[in-house]
C-alpha cells in the first residue's frame, strides 16, 4: 500500500533535480548579467557610449564578458556541485 514510485526509490532523480535547480540558477543570473548591462549601460545616447577594445562597454560587458565570467562559473560549479551519476539500471535496482 505503502510502495515508493520508482522515482521515489532512485537517488538519481533526487541528484537530477538538484543539478537541474542550480542549472536554471545559472540561467537567470546569465540573463540578469546580460540585462544589465545591455541595458543599464546601452540605455544611453549612442554619442556617451564608453568603448572597450573598440566595443561599446554595454555591448563587451554584456556579450563578451559575460561569456568569459558564465563558462568561469559553469566549469567551477559543475566541479564543485554536480554529481558523477551512472546510468546503469543494475547499480541502483539492488538498493
Amino acid at each position: 500500500m505503502n510502495e515508493k514510485t520508482s522515482a521515489e526509490k532512485d537517488p538519481r532523480f533526487k541528484i537530477a533535480n538538484k543539478e537541474a535547480l542550480i542549472g536554471i540558477g545559472l540561467v537567470l543570473f546569465n540573463f540578469i548579467w546580460w540585462f544589465a548591462f545591455a541595458y543599464g549601460l546601452g540605455g544611453k545616447d549612442p554619442s556617451e557610449y564608453t568603448y572597450v577594445f573598440g566595443l561599446p562597454a554595454w555591448f563587451f560587458y554584456s556579450c563578451v564578458a559575460g561569456v568569459v565570467v558564465m563558462a568561469i562559473l559553469v566549469f567551477f560549479v559543475v566541479k564543485r556541485f554536480f554529481t558523477d551519476v551512472s546510468f546503469d539500471d543494475e547499480v541502483y535496482e539492488d538498493q
